[in-house]
């Protein structure tokens, strides 16, 4: 799936319009924890509109990067979008029936630790793109949570 079909998806009929998020040392912080590694990158670039932003983030599973886009809509997962799987194996992480397993998802703190709010089951063979997908759902939420959408939907 392209950058442009992903956001027609998300966004239907509207002009594809970057937003910025700046990534400050607190930020950055709360970022490195969920992902388990260093976050160089000074901004992340999203779109947004209402309560709804969309994001695209890559997550390397066992040895390539994922792409995957994430929709967040009133601080819940609305979809996820496999856009480029580049690993041999663990691919079944692109279909439906896995994909599906976020939706209406959340997230929550426990333990000074943000995860999401609900269970999802793995897949034999492809551990570490499971991984990888929920890395990268709760990096969505959480910088959901730091946009001016997610404010909108508070209120």
């Amino acid at each position: 799936m392209s950058v442009e079909e992903f956001h027609q998806k998300a966004f239907p009929g509207q002009e594809l319009k970057w937003q910025t998020l700046w990534v400050g040392k607190e930020l950055r912080a709360e970022i490195e924890k969920i992902m388990h590694r260093k976050f160089p990158n000074l901004r992340i670039r999203y779109w947004g509109e209402g309560a709804k932003t969309a994001w695209m983030f890559e997550e390397i599973g066992k040895e390539l990067p994922i792409t995957v886009g994430v929709v967040v809509n009133a601080g819940a997962i609305e979809q996820v979008q496999i856009m480029e799987y580049r690993e041999s194996r663990g691919g079944e992480v692109r279909y439906p029936f896995f994909t599906s397993q976020f939706s209406d998802v959340r997230l929550e703190q426990k333990k000074s630790k943000w995860q999401l709010d609900k269970h999802i089951d793995g897949i034999t063979g492809a551990t570490l793109s499971v991984r990888a997908l929920k890395k990268v759902t709760t990096l969505a939420l959480y910088c959901h949570q730091h946009t001016e959408f997610a404010q909108l939907a508070s209120e």
